[in-house]
């Protein structure tokens, strides 16, 4: 894929270092030049400076060949101004933004712009969003410690129990939606072929989550 990182902070230079290192070409834009820092030596991407909600910086970075767009600044109000125009100009059809005000984040996301919050949580969801991956992040708790995320059970899942997915600790099924009702399951729980299945996740269970998810690629 082709993706314009707005902000090169921690969690803008750590998505870019993420994405270049499984091929996508990446384009990243901060203010700062010193930002770039976090990208390493060696960062196959393009930096470009500037201000990410300018249109000819925008348009140097190659957002109007874009296949997404994340607006991962420290500010909300430039994080939202980048990624409606990224949206609404450009029509680039996968849009990101890092939006800490949950009341904004709601309008947002109504609009078709994807919201993230807590930086511990905010590359695992945008890679899951990127890659389309069938999650959804619902909640998060304390300080992001906890995070409770919504699955359409994939293909390869089907027929393994709650244990097996609980198993090693940091993940809790919390309830599978099945056929128009819901439930609260047991360890010995089957999973059935279209169930949505509500787990609550700590953050270093996220590995195991994505492990889980990623053995039907290794089929």
């Amino acid at each position: 894929m082709r993706v314009v990182i707005i902000g090169s902070g921690r969690v803008g230079a750590g998505l870019a270092v993420m994405l270049t290192g499984r091929g996508d070409t990446v384009a990243v834009i901060d203010k700062d030049p010193r930002a770039f820092e976090r990208l390493g030596e060696g960062f196959p991407g393009q930096a470009v400076e500037g201000i990410g909600f300018d249109r000819d910086v925008l348009e140097q970075a190659g957002v109007a060949r874009a296949d997404a767009v994340v607006a991962a600044t420290g500010g909300d109000n430039s994080n939202i101004v980048a990624a409606r125009i990224a949206r609404e100009t450009y029509k680039v059809p996968r849009v990101v933004a890092r939006i800490q005000d949950p009341r904004r984040a709601a309008i947002y996301e109504e609009l078709g712009i994807v919201t993230v919050a807590t930086v511990g949580w905010t590359l695992g969801k945008i890679r899951d969003y990127l890659e389309h991956l069938p999650l959804k992040e619902e909640a998060t708790f304390g300080r992001g410690e906890v995070a409770l995320v919504r699955l359409e059970l994939p293909q390869h899942l089907v027929d393994r129990s709650v244990g097996d997915l609980e198993a090693g600790g940091g993940l809790r099924v919390v309830s599978i939606t099945r056929r128009g009702g819901a439930l609260v399951p047991s360890a010995a729980t089957a999973l059935a072929e279209g169930d949505v299945v509500r787990l609550a996740v700590q953050s270093d269970a996220r590995g195991r989550l994505d492990a889980l998810l990623g053995e039907e690629a290794r089929r």
